[in-house]
């Protein structure tokens, strides 16, 4: 059983292997080097504030950077790395069912075309047919709106998997 606390092993990590791992959480480099800089963290609480303090406004670049790392909802997620790991995990609760693959699969074709980018909730708990449920209310919103709500989405997600890179 390791002796080393949370912070004294993301403390000791190099610092590209910390960045890593912190855009498992959320694809902006820019908020993975601000966060990576604040070190050395006291506690957990602090490494979330700096995450906080790094994100307080994406730019609509950013957004767009970090959605091109989500698979759609939905989808078979393929690969080994930390962030196609997470991304399963997260919608473990979609499950199996054909006739909910299909739905989603033409609810995400309908938010894409409205919205030019993919459809992102926080997805983790969820079933699949809340995530349906969610997708179909969020179709009729303005899209400065839902870029907003996507941007609080990414957030959110980002929170949970640095959640997990801390717990490690």
């Amino acid at each position: 059983m390791s002796t080393t606390t949370t912070p004294d092993r993301l403390n000791g990590l190099p610092r590209a292997e910390l960045v890593e791992q912190l855009l498992a959480c959320l694809d902006i480099p820019r908020w993975a080097a601000d966060i990576a800089d604040q070190r050395p963290f006291a506690d957990a609480d602090a490494i979330y504030r700096a995450a906080d303090a790094a994100a307080p406004a994406l730019t609509r670049e950013e957004i767009d950077q970090a959605l091109a790392a989500h698979p759609r909802i939905g989808d078979r997620v393929q690969g080994s790395d930390t962030s196609s790991k997470f991304s399963r995990s997260e919608q473990a609760g979609v499950g199996d069912d054909a006739e909910l693959a299909r739905a989603l699969r033409e609810g995400n074709e309908a938010y894409e075309r409205r919205f030019g980018h993919v459809y992102l909730v926080c997805a983790s708990g969820r079933s699949g047919a809340e995530l349906l449920e969610i997708l179909h209310s969020r179709l009729d919103n303005e899209p400065e709106t839902e870029l907003r709500i996507v941007e609080d989405e990414l957030r959110k997600i980002a929170r949970l998997r640095l959640a997990k890179v801390i717990e490690g």
